[in-house]
């Protein structure tokens, strides 16, 4: 049987922009909606803190097969009616090579949330993005998302080889393990991550469905690596451009900036579309493909559709403030909004582009005002101490912090918590001691400018029908172009 692809891959974009609504949105009407899978069990019990609004938390939890898990985590976390407006969130352990149980738990149950709500109300797949990089929540993360029938795994940022057989291990009801990478491991030491169901289940183990698992990749020989390489099925490719948002490859060979601070890409970092179509796999290509023109192109050029993120990072569906969406959004109308391609603000080192936006974490004021902190640590980097255990630091945490794990001061230059900065995106920002709340960084692709395009005349704002129903006008047949106008009428 032919299987029928997406010609839509909504992105799964920051902690919690592409939340389940969004999903749910993107998916119903036929493309696949995706869940971000970064941070999750940290919303999960900010969401909680604030007193489960609309009681959706509870549904998930509710919903989940093992109960005293699920338990143990409402419990711990809800808050009801809310916490105060000053209160500070809850700060749970930092994940390590090997978790706390409590943390691994709070990792299965949120994934599961997640999914389990976008889900609800229709049969169409959902998928759920991870970023490689962000390792240490890996294994108990994708076992939560599985257990509520996850359809499709996306991973970037990085070289995600050991996926696939992570999801054959899952779905075989087996334990599964992971590799971690640790700055400065000496050969042979053990880095592994290890995951067992049976250690959590609450009865017979479920039997769980093998999602398809699609790379994201920024070159031809990453796509190839993975194709040859990778521990089981690569089920599909989505190729990102350096014009993309969150993070992005650096360019290939020596790093040079220009006259504003950005890498400069070249040719070296084009993708020949030819040699993809020949790795015989389906792709997508991502990165300033946000308009119907763009997506028609990519179909003839042989990919099986695009994924869009931007465009949809400013629907209402998505979780991102609404104050950020109606300022970036008037900047996209006059055609006045900026994004900076940041080669420091990631502590991981990788290029990362940032919405200009005066008051938040990319005005230079803001970001020389706030106290360096590492309470979440998401992105923090293990390395090998000298008496052979594994130590965790942050290029964005206090500097003589990192310097005395080993880091270099120079690493820590420019560098922003994207951790706390992303969760105040979506309105769950950290309250300080000092009464210092944690500022907004805002990432977006550099079609920013383009997201004008989906408002109707004399509207303010626009939903996920609208994006879907103006990238599918030049792709469609008609009968289907009216399947889709009256699902989002």
């Amino acid at each position: 049987m032919m299987i029928q692809f997406p010609k839509i891959i909504q992105g799964g974009m920051g902690v919690g922009v592409s939340n389940w609504r969004l999903a749910q949105a993107v998916s119903k009407l036929g493309q696949l909606g995706v869940v971000s899978g970064t941070a999750l069990d940290a919303l999960l019990v900010r969401r909680l803190a604030d007193g489960d609004i609309g009681g959706h938390m509870r549904r998930g939890l509710d919903a989940f097969p093992f109960p005293d898990m699920a338990r143990r985590v409402w419990q711990e976390y809800f808050v009801p009616g809310g916490r105060a407006a000053d209160a500070p969130y809850p700060v749970t352990p930092m994940h390590q090579r090997r978790d706390l149980r409590k943390v691994v738990e709070l990792c299965i149950v949120s994934n599961f949330v997640e999914v389990f709500l976008a889900r609800e109300g229709h049969k169409n797949p959902v998928g759920i993005n991870f970023l490689e990089k962000v390792q240490m929540p890996h294994l108990s993360s994708i076992y939560g998302a599985m257990l509520a029938g996850v359809g499709y795994v996306l991973m970037g940022a990085g070289i995600p080889l050991h996926i696939p057989g992570v999801l054959d291990a899952f779905a075989a009801q087996h334990p599964s393990e992971y590799k971690l990478s640790v700055t400065g491991a000496a050969q042979g030491q053990d880095t592994q991550m290890q995951f067992d169901p049976a250690d959590y289940a609450e009865g017979p183990l479920p039997i769980l469905h093998r999602p398809r698992f699609l790379a994201i990749v920024s070159s031809n020989t990453l796509a190839t690596t993975m194709l040859r390489r990778a521990s089981g099925r690569v089920d599909g490719l989505v190729i990102e451009t350096p014009t993309a948002g969150g993070h992005n490859a650096p360019p290939r060979g020596k790093l040079q900036l220009n006259s504003a601070g950005e890498p400069v890409y070249g040719e070296r970092d084009r993708v020949n579309i030819a040699e993809l179509r020949a790795l015989g796999v389906p792709f997508w290509l991502a990165g300033g493909y946000g308009n119907a023109e763009m997506l028609r192109e990519a179909l003839d050029e042989g990919a099986a559709g695009v994924q869009v993120g931007t465009a949809f990072a400013f629907t209402r569906e998505s979780a991102l403030r609404s104050d950020l969406k109606d300022r970036l959004l008037a900047q996209a109308i006059t055609g006045s909004g900026e994004v900076f391609t940041d080669p420091l603000a990631s502590p991981t080192g990788f290029p990362f582009k940032v919405a200009q936006l005066p008051g938040s974490y990319s005005d230079p004021e803001v970001a020389a005002a706030r106290k360096r902190v590492c309470d979440l640590g998401y992105l923090r980097e293990p390395y090998a101490n000298p008496d052979g255990g594994i130590g965790y630091r942050c290029a964005a945490e206090p500097v003589a912090n990192f310097v005395a794990k080993g880091g270099k001061i120079e690493d820590t230059v420019g560098r922003k918590c994207l951790c706390n900065a992303l969760l105040s995106n979506i309105g769950h920002a950290q309250v300080r001691k000092d009464d210092m709340i944690e500022p907004a960084l805002v990432t977006v692709g550099d079609d920013l400018n383009t997201i004008a395009q989906f408002l109707a005349p004399g509207r303010e704002t626009y939903g996920a029908a609208d994006v879907v129903k103006s990238l599918l006008r030049l792709s469609m047949s008609v009968d289907v172009t009216e399947q889709v106008l009256a699902a989002t009428a």
